[in-house]
């Protein structure tokens, strides 16, 4: 599904652009000088639409020990349509930052905010408790790739308006997989939505499936060490979550609902202190939401969350596909699906998601994994493909308005979940067809840069013709997707080892 991040010309020279912005690498000694080891969320709310934005302070809330990197408190990667920076208060030296997107940056690229129509969200940005006062800023990326600052506020571990709630004591938490210590591990939480608390050994047994679904997959599957997996439930009064397009309303702890942002299938929830609140009874540095339902669909936003159903036949895929957004920022590649997006990968910008390219100045990010015969661009059979993609996407619309028609207009029981499983068994005979067509075509496991990625059906470009952020199937990351999840990984713990060496 979706994760909006932004975009940047001159890839190439980010490295040294960095090297200048950041000049200090931090040490385990700089975190000891400058932090102790607890959190600090910082509470805002950001207003506005795709013209203008207000972020105002909120709360600020002090929780557990810091699960992030401790030698590794500069961010290095440059992703995402937001940065978070903590500075000293007194000297202005930065100690802390990290790229991330928010569900504001993603409001600010539909039809409606350009149009004018504000909306605030509720966000957090969370960070090692400093020792000393600090000050809190946030820059926006703009479309020509600059990052201007839009926030400033200080933030004093010593004010009394430095909140210590208790946790709230109704939350069942499950130890799936852990991997080590905390700062040489990327700590992900599933939070449980739509599960009541009757549901607490199917909640711990979905938990379990899914984290063996992506530490199943590669690159996942070589770096188990650097990972551990944690769920968090708090018990909803009713099963599933809101769908408002079918006339469907629950009473449920997160406050998930599909049609987010007004598109059929995107599952989000603003209920941002809600999570924040349940998530922070484990160490995170990943945030993850289960929904206990059968429909199909999900989103994921980089470094705020992601979200997936529990029981689909897809449903393994989207969790693994949607934590490629949340956590790596990587890129959706297909370009057919309706979004709720406008002009989001502007020509000659060269976006900085590393597993999509506008092919500003002729190779793309990947070009070191592109073999010396594979012409750039890379043809492919992409008429052949659009046709049948286009055939199902007008089918699948068909079964979309049936659904809800049947759902809203109270019809049988039995002729809903017939038309339902008609959409499923859709969903699966398309993706079967397409797999077999992928798999026969001559480019079929060739690196170079296909054209079509990023919603974008003319030039923007994927490293392979599939992939999981491509299609439907818990199937492999692309390489190109695969290289910058390694380059997240790395960023992101304080390993002995690292990625590209193997154990």
């Amino acid at each position: 599904m979706r994760r909006r991040s932004a975009s940047a010309s001159l890839l190439p020279f980010l490295g040294l652009a960095l090297a200048v912005a950041f000049p200090c690498v931090a040490t385990a000694a700089d975190f000891a000088t400058h932090f102790a080891d607890a959190t600090l969320r910082i509470d805002v709310q950001h207003t506005g639409d795709s013209d203008e934005e207000i972020v105002a302070l909120d709360r600020l809330h002090l929780e557990g020990p810091w699960a992030g990197p401790q030698a590794k408190l500069v961010d290095p990667l440059d992703l995402g349509r937001y940065r978070a920076r903590l500075l000293d208060a007194a000297s202005g030296e930065l100690l802390w930052s990290r790229g991330f997107d928010s569900y504001f940056g993603e409001w600010k690229t539909t039809g409606p905010a350009g149009e004018g129509v504000r909306r605030t969200y509720h966000e957090s940005v969370r960070c090692p408790l400093p020792l000393r006062p600090a000050v809190i800023a946030l820059d926006h990326r703009s479309a020509d790739n600059e990052l201007r600052e839009v926030f400033r506020a200080p933030v004093d571990p010593a004010s009394p308006e430095l909140r210590r709630d208790p946790q709230d004591a109704d939350l069942v938490v499950v130890e799936a997989h852990v991997g080590g210590p905390v700062a040489q591990c990327v700590d992900v939480v599933i939070l449980g939505e739509g599960y009541t608390k009757d549901d607490a050994a199917k909640f711990a047994a979905d938990v379990e499936r899914f984290a063996a679904a992506l530490l199943g997959r590669e690159p996942f599957a070589s770096l188990k060490d650097r990972f551990s997996v944690r769920g968090v439930l708090k018990p909803s009064q009713e099963r599933g979550c809101d769908e408002p397009s079918r006339g469907v309303h629950r009473n449920t702890a997160l406050g998930c609902t599909f049609n987010s942002l007004g598109s059929e299938r995107y599952l989000l929830t603003e209920d941002n202190r809600v999570i924040r609140d349940a998530a922070r009874a484990v160490p995170y540095d990943v945030l993850s939401i289960m929904v206990n339902h059968s429909r199909y669909g999900g989103g994921g936003i980089y470094n705020l969350f992601n979200t997936f159903t529990s029981d689909n036949q897809w449903s393994g895929y989207v969790f693994v596909h949607e934590f490629g957004h949340g956590f790596a920022g990587l890129a959706d590649e297909y370009y057919s699906s309706s979004t709720a997006y406008t002009d989001f990968y502007p020509a000659g910008v060269e976006p900085v998601e590393r597993n999509i390219t506008r092919l500003v100045g002729g190779q793309p990010k990947w070009a070191g994994l592109v073999g010396d015969r594979v012409p750039v661009p890379t043809p492919w059979a992409k008429a052949e493909h659009d046709a049948m993609d286009a055939a199902y996407q007008q089918e699948r619309g068909r079964y979309d308005a049936l659904i809800a028609r049947l759902m809203t207009g109270g019809a049988a029981q039995a002729e809903i979940d017939a038309a339902i499983q008609g959409s499923e068994d859709l969903s699966r005979s398309h993706q079967d067809r397409l797999d077999a067509w992928f798999a026969a075509q001559p480019q079929f496991g060739q690196v170079g840069a296909f054209e079509g990625a990023g919603y974008c059906a003319t030039g923007v470009y994927r490293s392979q013709l599939d992939c999981i952020m491509f299609t439907k199937g818990l199937k492999d990351y692309c390489a190109a997707c695969s290289a910058g999840i390694r380059e997240v990984v790395e960023a992101s713990t304080d390993h002995p080892r690292t990625t590209e060496t193997g154990r």
